[in-house]
């Protein structure tokens, strides 16, 4: 099979150049400026954008186990029509994945589900290690360590534990930084004056700025100590930002860092209108913190943009303070909104291409995908960058039905997905036919 793509803007490796491409089979084959072979379909890009798929280094598709919120088959759908070709799903589902059966599991599941190329983390408990271990670095993208409360099992707060696991893996360890001493302190301290029913205006003052640093300060002195590579999911303070270098490339750092898309949206003013529908953990916060992650995800201490894409049902979500699960459904979505960032003058292109495609493939040595190279996975998007649309009921295709971002408008829209070659999703249509394969990950001998 072959598709050529006529007079696209390819956006890649700090460049923007016009071109075409052509995709033989599973791969592109040749980009050149005027190629006139012969192909089974030829798409003409005038006047849009090809950038390399999105890799989403951070999602929660509920499955196994939750498939009421969403499921791999849902969030895949809806991932590849917002231009995310790859994701790497964390082990928070029920049952934890915390033994190589239960990962296997849901690689089986994602092998005949997943619409998009997928990698599943080994989840790290205070007591698994041996299964830690076990862990393959070639076909796994690496252990998530939650160090602030979280679903199930899956809290390591145990010291010699985690010493263990940075000691002894080799392979890149992705945490959650919330200290849980000082949130349940927090806590204690609302409800006394609220009962459940805490006004979410104050989520981030309880799982504050200090309990944020704290963790990942520590996890950070702890990767030092041991030589292991650490990766710290979420940023959501400026003080954060402070611990990251951004004197080395990324491919020579050991200690890395992610910003998620809501904490560069939002800010703790939003709770007022959008309630606990932007309720994350860690809890979107000031309008300062905000600056700062966007300074440090501009000068290259942030290394790499994520969702966080965690669906919960609507009713759920309209739980008490207490009884609402934080968390909120992004990966549709993530693309466009940096895109109305470049829009705004924010950031450009060839920056959101960095963060979200390239960034996410060198640190987790991902196989030939996260860039627009001849002989690399074709894993692309096409975007137009002058298509205005609203979020709407009716064009959200997450299970759970709802967005954080209904009501908003954007003035760029995802045109085209193509996965390992195959055009996937085209002007809202959405081929369901499934074509994503399992990640693979470089190994240094």
């Amino acid at each position: 099979m072959k598709i050529l793509i006529k007079n696209a803007q390819i956006v890649n490796e700090g460049k923007i150049i016009d071109s075409d491409i052509l995709i033989e089979n599973d791969l592109i084959s040749k980009i050149q400026s005027n190629i006139s072979e012969e192909a089974d379909q030829i798409i003409d890009a005038s006047g849009k954008y090809l950038l390399p798929g999105v890799i989403d280094d951070q999602v929660h598709f509920r499955e196994p186990g939750l498939t009421h919120k969403g499921d791999i088959e849902s969030e895949s759908r809806s991932a590849i029509a917002g231009g995310t070709t790859s994701f790497i799903e964390q082990p928070n589902t029920v049952p934890n994945a915390v033994t190589q059966e239960l990962l296997a599991d849901k690689y089986k599941i994602a092998s005949e589900k997943s619409f998009a190329n997928y990698g599943f983390m080994m989840g790290g408990t205070n007591d698994n290690l041996e299964e830690v271990l076990k862990t393959n670095p070639r076909n796994v993208p690496g252990i998530k360590l939650f160090l602030g409360s979280s679903t199930g099992n899956m809290l390591v707060d145990n010291p010699e534990t985690l010493e263990n696991i940075f000691s002894n893996t080799k392979m890149l360890i992705a945490v959650h930084c919330e200290d849980e001493a000082t949130i349940r302190e927090n806590t204690q301290k609302y409800l006394d004056k609220y009962g459940e029913d805490i006004p979410v205006k104050f989520h981030h003052l309880i799982r504050s700025e200090e309990a944020c640093y704290k963790s990942s300060s520590k996890a950070i002195e702890l990767a030092k100590k041991t030589g292991a590579r650490l990766h710290v999911f979420h940023l959501s303070t400026a003080k954060e930002t402070e611990l990251f270098r951004n004197d080395i490339p990324l491919k020579d750092k050991k200690i890395t860092a992610e910003v998620c898309v809501h904490h560069l949206t939002f800010t703790n003013e939003d709770y007022e209108t959008k309630g606990g529908l932007i309720k994350w953990n860690p809890a979107v916060k000031t309008q300062k913190d905000k600056d700062g992650l966007w300074e440090a995800l501009l000068d290259d201490r942030i290394d790499v943009i994520a969702t966080d894409h965690a669906p919960h049902t609507w009713e759920e979500k309209q739980n008490v303070y207490t009884k609402c699960p934080s968390g909120a459904p992004l990966v549709q979505h993530s693309l466009v909104v940096m895109l109305e960032n470049y829009k705004d003058g924010k950031i450009s292109l060839e920056r959101i291409v960095e963060k979200m495609a390239h960034n996410p493939a060198i640190l987790f040595r991902i196989e030939k995908r996260g860039f627009i190279k001849e002989g690399y996975k074709a894993d692309l998007v096409l975007v137009d960058l002058n298509e205005n649309w609203t979020v709407e009921k009716e064009n959200i295709l997450y299970k759970c039905g709802w967005s954080p971002l209904e009501g908003m408008n954007f003035h760029s829209k995802v045109t085209h997905t193509f996965i390992n070659g195959n055009l996937v999703f085209e002007n809202g249509k959405i081929n369901e036919q499934k074509f994503g394969e399992r990640l693979l990950f470089e190994v240094e001998e």
